[in-house]
Order: C-alpha cells, then structure tokens, then sequence
C-alpha cells in the first residue's frame, strides 16, 4: 500500500501538529514496513530525519507555486500511485485528478468555535472553511478524542459514521529510562530544585498557567515551566514579579525532547489546568513518564488522564492549591496514583495505535 501524508507540519512545527504527524508516520513505517509512506511538501528540513531515513519512507517534493498545497498536493500525490492521502492537520487538497485515491483527514480540536476570543476574526474564518471542506472531501475523518468527535458533530454537521476515534501517543523519550549520568546533566543544566511541580505547554491564557501561580502563592513549593511565551506571559510575569515569586517559578528555555523527558520524570507533580484541549499530549506524557498528574476536569482531559490523575475545576485558584497541596505532602498517595495512571496509559501506547490506523485505511480501500 502507498500512503501520502501532507508533510507540512511534520517538516516545519516543533509541537503539537509536529508531534503528532512524526509520530504517526513513525509508528506505521515501524510495525507496517511493507507499505510505502511518501511525505508530500515544497520542502524537507532536519526535523523527523531519522524517521526520513527509514527504506519504506519517502520524501516527495511537490510542485512550485503558490497554493500548490491546496492546488497541486492532492494531484502530486495521485502522480506518485498513493492508494490514500491523508491530512494530518486538518486540511485535505481541493484540487484532484480523476485517479482513484481515499482521503483520511485528522481534526484535533475545534477550539476556535468553542473559544472564539483566543483567535482572529480572520483566524477563525479560515479555520472553519478549511475544516468543513476537508469534512465533506473526506471519506473518513480521525478524532483524536470523543470530544473533539462530538464538537465536529456538532459544529461541522457530520455524520457520526463518518467519524473515527483514534487517539494519539507521544515520543518514545517518556517511555525510555535515560542515563543516570544524562540525568544528572540535565539537572546541573537547569538549576532544577530538588523537588518541583512542572507545567509543560504553550504559555498563553487557554493554559492557565496564572492559575498555578496563584495556587502556590502562599506555599513554598517551587514551580518549573516548559512553554513557548505567548502574549499570555506577560500577565503571568507581572502577577509574579508584584508577589515576589521569582525565586519560585522558573521557566526553562531551549529543552531538548529527551530533557524534557527527564524533567517530566524527575517532578513530583504535573499540573495542567487547560481550560479546553483537543486531547492533551502533555498529559500521557506525564503519565508515561510515572508522574502523578493534576488535570482539569473539562473537555477531554479525563480521557487522556484516567481513573486515577486529580482533577480540578480550572477556573478556582482555590481548587488548584488544595489538590497541589494534597499530592506534594503524600508521597505514598502520589506513587499509588503514578502506577495506577501508568497501566492506564498503556492503551496510547505505538503498537495499539498504528494498528487502530491500518485497520482504517485497509477499511477504506
């Protein structure tokens, strides 16, 4: 079998989609060696190399010119002899030639319909035309939770056997044991405190990182933070700076995947209060990675963190210090919830998931 994959944002993002679409292309070319997996864009970068250097892994440069994504992609790929072309993003081509091709698209979140403030006017008038074309051009479409399936439902209008839930894993680097000498690198690297609570993820409002912050104001619990700053941070410098918290918040810039797996594995606590999230990688992170998770209790989450991550309403400060408080002074009561969560989220493991994907496009054929 021949697969396509819109390559864009396996090549160009860092987070998120980035992970996402390297991860899936991983583990297909992984445990289904016999297909051919092309990955289709204008250009290729460093990111994903190793994965790029797999036999049955193919770069496929596309025509020039611009929209040649929208325009040219679809066709290039059916040139190439690919049986399914799939978006990772989203977003399928609009333009096709009459060879015979299945279309897969994934849609994460609708976060832009349900939160409307956090985007652009323009922003999310784009977003809902790219998203309902690629709805009605697909012959399947993933979800990536049972949320995001009845927000598409819900908001695109499409039929739920048209929908398939397929949730996403996260990097091998939280399922591996680094090196004591690697740890101890990263810990001398970053000034890390013998014990912290960690927040990992995009520092802007939908995150609610301010929220953390006032939840260990009165305490002397040092918080650690891994995020790209957004507009957001400022808010958050400043109600920091005004409390004298310097000292207890860090934020660590320029962390590698596999530091960052050591950061996860070395906190005592992961707290990730989102307001809304299409599923919450940072969350099967935490929990690959044995570290007991504080999470909110809206949109998916509790389908990322299971029976046995703490749960909180993430709009009270209040809700958030009292569970922080609970986990830090209980060390048996973190331990027992770790273990717990890590047979939970065995299920988001490789094997599981790119057996789920074969099954869809053999489905679809």
């Amino acid at each position: 079998m021949k697969i396509a994959f819109d390559a864009k944002r396996f090549f160009h993002n860092t987070s998120g989609l980035g992970n996402y679409s390297r991860d899936l292309v991983r583990i297909l070319s992984q445990y289904y060696p016999e297909n051919e997996y092309l990955l289709l864009n204008k250009n290729s970068s460093e990111r994903g190399r190793e994965i790029l250097e797999k036999p049955n892994v193919k770069f496929v440069q596309t025509s020039k010119g611009n929209l040649s994504r929208q325009l040219k992609m679809g066709k290039d790929a059916q040139k190439e002899g690919a049986q399914i072309f799939h978006g990772l993003s989203g977003e399928l081509p609009l333009k096709w030639s009459k060879e015979p091709i299945r279309k897969i698209v994934t849609i994460h979140d609708l976060i832009f319909m349900r939160y409307p403030q956090y985007y652009s006017f323009f922003d999310r008038k784009i977003h809902l035309w790219k998203f309902k074309k690629a709805a009605i051009s697909a012959d399947k479409i993933i979800a990536i939770s049972e949320q995001t399936k009845r927000d598409i439902i819900t908001y695109l209008k499409v039929p739920e056997s048209k929908i398939e839930v397929i949730y996403q894993g996260c990097h091998k680097a939280f399922k591996e044991q680094q090196p004591d000498d690697f740890i101890q690198a990263v810990k001398e690297k970053f000034s890390l405190p013998g014990r912290y609570i960690l927040n990992v993820g995009t520092i802007e409002a939908r995150k609610n990182l301010l929220n953390i912050v006032k939840g260990i104001i009165d305490t002397e619990i040092p918080l650690v933070v891994v995020g790209r700053k957004a507009n957001y941070y400022k808010k958050v410098e400043a109600f920091i700076k005004k409390n004298k918290m310097e000292k207890q918040v860090l934020f660590l810039e320029g962390v590698s995947m596999d530091e960052l797996a050591v950061i996860y594995k070395l906190a005592d606590v992961f707290v990730y209060p989102s307001f809304f999230e299409g599923f919450g990688i940072p969350v099967i992170e935490a929990l690959f990675s044995k570290t007991a998770t504080i999470t909110s209790n809206t949109s998916c989450l509790p389908e990322a963190g299971g029976n046995d991550s703490v749960y909180i309403d993430p709009d009270s400060y209040v809700d958030i210090e009292a569970k922080i408080r609970f986990l830090w002074e209980n060390e048996s009561e973190r331990k027992r919830r770790a273990e717990k969560s890590f047979e939970f989220v065995q299920k988001f493991n490789d094997e599981p998931i790119a057996a789920q994907l074969m099954e869809l496009y053999k489905k679809n054929l």
